[in-house]
């Protein structure tokens, strides 16, 4: 990797250039964007709402989905283990295995995976295909993610990097709010096999715009582990990947089996349980707008503020949420707070790594991955074997870990 100098103070900061950071990238990004920017741009935002509406997806078809294959709803959770502990490891090593291919080729190709994935979970017809299925997914979506903020920068100009990775994660704020809530509702009327199978139709739609738009974007240099390795060793990465790694299993936990929750507990048909978790989906647009300004005023508070967040909603569904009133109510709530998280988490742990943003993204990436996994884990024993209530106690458990975390946080 190359390396280059940036001054901040009279003082020197080495830091390793990221992969996909072309020369050419002009210092100053223009004022407006040519229609051909704007177009490839969009095509990335349609790739991330494939890729994470495919893995938001088993939130709203757990129940029948555990049913048509004969196995409990704790074993069939374990789709969402599957692709986050593939995920997980790809985060790490996709940027090394693929060498010097272009760029392009690599995401067209990590779409066409994401459609072949989505296809073979919808026609698995026992749980070991369906594994195989959402851990080719697993793959497609880290390496998208850890291949995005260096593609965008390459195609609007590093200082308007941040406009263009708004856009694209709009398509993660959509999925949000559309996945579970519609995959419930086609899963009843149609069945979960149809609702999977139509994630790979967007996943296509997502390919075809990036092959018509995206440019040509030939690899400028190969990159090494050694430099994210390196960054483990500093403390505040060290608290940063822990805060991830609590809040996330948490959140997790009780995520991939609230549908039983609601159904077992509130006692929601489908019906009202799409429309719970679009409301979820609502707030959690609304939380990530309400944690970006408020991680750029105060990271600590915005931590502190997103775990107590979560840990008090979830616990009021534990205590109150047999009430259809404050089951939505208190299920908004969490999705309040998650929307707080994907900007507030990433944040906090990057503070102590100005120099080395990308390697840092790598780290938080493996740490939602392994988060994503054990909270699948976990919560699929627990609801297994205490019952609907028990993820979502340990969801209230672990923010609270969280949120002591953050307390214990020095000031910035």
């Amino acid at each position: 990797m190359t390396d280059t100098t940036l001054q901040l103070n009279d003082t020197a900061i080495d830091i390793e250039a990221p992969d996909l950071e072309a020369p050419d990238l002009e210092a100053t990004a223009p004022t407006t964007w040519s229609a051909g920017t704007w177009c490839a741009v969009l095509s990335m935002a349609a790739a991330s709402f494939a890729l994470v509406s495919a893995e938001f997806l088993p939130a709203g078809l757990l129940t029948p989905m555990a049913r048509d294959l004969g196995i409990s709803e704790g074993t069939a959770g374990q789709v969402v283990t599957a692709t986050a502990s593939v995920g997980a490891v790809t985060a790490l090593f996709s940027n090394v295995l693929i060498g010097r291919l272009n760029r392009k080729a690599v995401l067209v190709g990590l779409s066409a995976l994401a459609i072949a994935s989505n296809i073979l979970a919808a026609v698995a017809t026992d749980f070991w295909l369906l594994l195989l299925g959402r851990a080719g997914l697993g793959i497609a979506l880290s390496a998208f993610w850890a291949l995005s903020v260096a593609v965008i920068a390459r195609l609007v100009g590093a200082s308007a990097t941040g406009r263009g990775m708004a856009i694209v994660t709009l398509g993660v704020s959509l999925a949000t709010i559309a996945a579970p809530s519609m995959g419930a509702l086609i899963s009843d009327w149609l069945g979960w096999r149809t609702a999977m199978a139509m994630t790979a139709g967007l996943a296509a739609v997502a390919m075809l715009l990036q092959f018509l738009s995206l440019p040509t974007l030939p690899a400028t240099t190969s990159n090494s582990l050694a430099d994210v390795f390196r960054l483990t060793r500093r403390r505040g990465i060290q608290i940063g990947m822990l805060a991830i790694l609590l809040l996330m299993t948490g959140h997790f936990a009780g995520l991939v089996y609230v549908r039983p929750f609601l159904e077992q507990v509130t006692l929601l048909a489908t019906g009202p349980i799409a429309l719970a978790l679009l409301g979820f989906g609502v707030a959690a647009v609304i939380g990530n707008i309400a944690g970006g300004r408020l991680a750029d005023a105060d990271i600590r508070m915005a931590l502190v503020a997103t775990a107590g967040l979560m840990g008090f909603a979830a616990l009021a569904l534990v205590l109150w949420g047999v009430n259809i009133v404050a089951a939505f109510s208190f299920a908004t709530l969490w999705g309040f707070a998650f929307g707080m998280a994907p900007v507030v988490l990433p944040t906090n742990l990057s503070r102590a790594a100005p120099d080395a943003l990308e390697a840092a993204g790598s780290l938080m990436v493996t740490s939602f991955q392994v988060a994503i996994t054990i909270g699948a884990v976990v919560g699929g024993y627990a609801v297994d074997t205490y019952g609907a209530t028990a993820p979502l106690t340990l969801t209230a458990l672990l923010a609270a870990s969280t949120l002591v975390l953050a307390l214990l946080q020095r000031r910035s």
